[in-house]
């Protein structure tokens, strides 16, 4: 009995610590978000007046609100997508893609090499990535693409200041910085699957794209259920590239604002905070909504191997 007690004695002393911090510095932030979303307080008095559910009813009839939903639902395909079947791709070469040798499955020649540049970016601060793509995405000949482009006697592109691009320009910056990670992933969990699996398709006559559409992507859906989740959370966000890369915060013309743009500038460019965590509830239950619907969806009988 004293033994057990004294189990359960260390492990509430090493819990409590944790779960306190985590209350002070997760939840307490969460819920004072939700009492200011309630008042109409600016951030600079210590004056709070509550305005019930005023804020919200703003946030619907605001345009740059629903910009930034399109936005998002936008990100919200299009990121995840892109990034795993990239990742998946990739990862498949660097793992089978030199076939098998000596009954064991190779990558191709030089994978190890690759594994680290495709990690690469990963490792980057997103503040460093945007000022990269910055001088890269430059509207005139400056600019790494422009400066290809008009030695082939094409004019210079607005990839940031036309609104049907800047968005999808910034999603390849995007794309580009998170796909290395989820190689990492998705060739760890290749790693796990048996090699018999693979040579047993081999010896029935399954080619690279049948063993990559057939064997290892349906053995891969637990892993490509997190990525995505991972991913739509990522969507959700967003801020720091979008802050650094696009004109004016979300411009130009609210082409590439997102809800976190919209916070930001409602609470330290408008001093509006009340209203700007009214916007941070809906992310918050937006965010929360998307990966719960994903696992629900998504959700299968485990595959054992």
């Amino acid at each position: 009995m004293r033994k057990r007690l004294r189990a359960y004695g260390f492990v509430a002393a090493c819990v409590l610590p944790a779960l306190a911090l985590y209350g002070v510095f997760v939840i307490s932030p969460y819920v004072q978000a939700f009492q200011i979303a309630l008042t109409d307080w600016r951030g600079v008095s210590a004056d709070v007046h509550y305005s019930g559910l005023d804020n919200f009813r703003r946030m619907f009839d605001d345009d740059a609100f629903w910009q930034a939903l399109r936005n998002h639902a936008i990100l919200l395909v299009a990121l995840p997508l892109l990034t795993i079947v990239l990742a998946l791709v990739f990862a498949f070469l660097l793992n089978a893609g030199g076939g098998s040798r000596g009954g064991e499955m190779r990558g191709v020649k030089g994978s190890g090499f690759y594994r680290v540049v495709f990690f690469l970016p990963q490792v980057l601060a997103v503040a460093v990535v945007g000022v990269l793509f910055k001088a890269v995405y430059r509207p005139d000949t400056s600019g790494v693409i422009n400066g290809a482009l008009d030695k082939l006697g094409i004019g210079p592109v607005g990839w940031l200041t036309e609104p049907k691009l800047a968005l999808w320009a910034i999603i390849a910056v995007m794309v580009w910085q998170a796909v290395g990670f989820y190689v990492v992933l998705f060739s760890a969990a290749m790693a796990a699957i048996p090699k018999d699996v693979f040579e047993a398709a081999l010896l029935d006559g399954a080619g690279p794209f049948r063993l990559f559409t057939r064997i290892t992507v349906p053995l891969l859906r637990d892993t490509v259920q997190v990525a995505w989740v991972y991913l739509g959370i990522a969507a959700f966000d967003g801020f720091a590239l979008i802050n650094v890369l696009s004109s004016d915060q979300g411009g130009p013309d609210g082409a590439t604002t997102v809800l976190a743009t919209e916070i930001y500038k409602n609470a330290f460019s408008y001093s509006r905070f009340g209203y700007a965590s009214a916007l941070g509830v809906a992310l918050f239950f937006l965010t929360l909504t998307f990966a719960a619907l994903t696992m629900r969806v998504t959700r299968r009988e485990r595959i054992e191997y």
